[in-house]
């Protein structure tokens, strides 16, 4: 399928270019023929449990030459935001090694309580204690933020509980809503237009959940890409109000 060609391609990871502990097929082939017109992809997920090389290796494992810096999740993204906007602000975190060490890269102060800020990632070790502590702080004044709003995500067993599930759970309790950084809202595009230097008109968003990676991607006014490789089937999909500017079975189908 004859797509334009752009300068930033940002691509999802879960569901577009592996499920779980499998690739996703064409996925591999897709950014090697980028990389051959010397075009280097960035790649933005609301995986905020691992860091940057973390995803870098798993994405070696198939087949996949990311560059570090290149690599967008929504805890880099939900740093980068507390440091713009909270600079000086203590922030309890509820979340992963990936969370913690974008906290780091940014100088970001970790506190057990009195926070300014709570932050909650998906945590596969969340307690009663963690949830009822982030509680307590929202309910004293603290800013509510969290990565993502993903119910459920997709692993190679199904769908699995996701952060969203468990900030919603805060939510209820508190009666506060939080920020969510992560897909579908444009802080992750934004990052990367700001820090490198994009035109709108420059960048596509490509991945296979219409209700995060394409709505993220109309909501900043990016074009969007749709792959049938994941959560959203495309005939879904192409019957949307706001369907994405494209839509393709897997990324083999792209010709760059």
């Amino acid at each position: 399928m004859a797509i334009k060609t752009y300068q930033a391609y940002c691509l999802d990871l879960d569901g577009t270019i592996f499920r779980g502990s499998e690739a996703v097929e064409e996925a591999a082939g897709f950014v090697e023929r980028l990389q051959e017109k010397g075009v280097e992809p960035f790649f933005v997920t609301n995986n905020a449990s691992m860091t940057q090389q973390q995803l870098k290796d798993k994405m070696a494992g198939f087949g996949i030459r990311a560059k570090k810096e290149q690599i967008i999740s929504s805890a880099i993204a939900a740093a980068k935001y507390i440091k713009r906007w909270y600079a000086g602000d203590t922030v309890y975190m509820i979340g992963s090694d990936g969370l913690d060490q974008a906290l780091r890269q940014e100088g970001l102060t970790r506190v057990g309580d009195q926070a300014g800020i709570v932050l909650m990632g998906i945590d596969r070790n969340i307690t009663y204690d963690k949830l009822a502590t982030a509680c307590l702080q929202i309910r004293n004044g603290a800013v509510f933020l969290s990565t993502n709003q993903d119910m459920a995500f997709p692993s190679e067993k199904g769908l699995l509980p996701g952060n969203g599930a468990f900030t919603t759970l805060v939510a209820a309790s508190t009666g506060v809503d939080p920020v969510y950084i992560g897909k579908p809202e444009m802080h992750m595009l934004e990052a990367i237009q700001l820090e490198f230097g994009f035109d709108k008109q420059d960048m596509v968003m490509v991945g296979d959940n219409y209700d995060t990676d394409i709505q993220a991607g109309i909501r900043f006014g990016i074009d969007t890409v749709h792959v049938n490789t994941g959560v959203s089937r495309m005939e879904e999909v192409l019957r949307k109000e706001k369907p994405p500017n494209f839509a393709i079975e897997n990324l083999g189908f792209w010709e760059i």
